[in-house]
């Protein structure tokens, strides 16, 4: 945790405030990421993004990328928050925890794409996500 040093007494915690905004800007840029490549993909390239479910081929919508992406940014928020609460080193421990969520993540999109374009739009996606969450939220963490 971060101190500041007051003239009239000893260290105290550092406002929280800006964490929290820097924390949630990069949930939003994360959005913004993911959300470009599929303006890319779609509407510009043509590609057709959908995934195997149970009833059928679903057609993946800019909703679904865009809560999917706030989900997982928070859910990475809330991981950060827990690890520097209880552990020494939660900058090493969230990142490994994070790398290693986005390899998972990327079996759905190799696994449920349809189509080479849409499997490769779908993991370009999940990447754009980690590439900005993981060294934004990273650098918020407590030593």
């Amino acid at each position: 945790m971060e101190t500041i040093t007051t003239p009239t007494g000893p260290p105290v915690a550092a406002a929280p405030a800006g964490r929290r905004r820097a924390r949630l800007l990069a949930v939003l840029a994360a959005t913004v990421a993911t959300l470009v490549v599929w303006v890319v993909a779609e509407p510009i390239a043509g590609v057709e993004l959908a995934v195997q479910g149970s009833g059928g081929d679903q057609s993946v919508t800019p909703v679904a990328v865009a809560v999917s992406t706030v989900v997982a940014g928070l859910a990475g928020w809330a991981l950060l928050a827990l690890l520097e609460r209880f552990t020494t080193r939660p900058r090493a421990v969230w990142t490994a925890v994070a790398l290693g969520a986005l390899v998972v993540s990327l079996l759905g999109p190799l696994g449920g794409g349809v189509g080479t374009a849409a499997t490769v739009t779908l993991v370009v996606m999940h990447l754009a996500a980690a590439a900005v969450l993981v060294p934004l939220l990273r650098r918020t963490a407590g030593r």
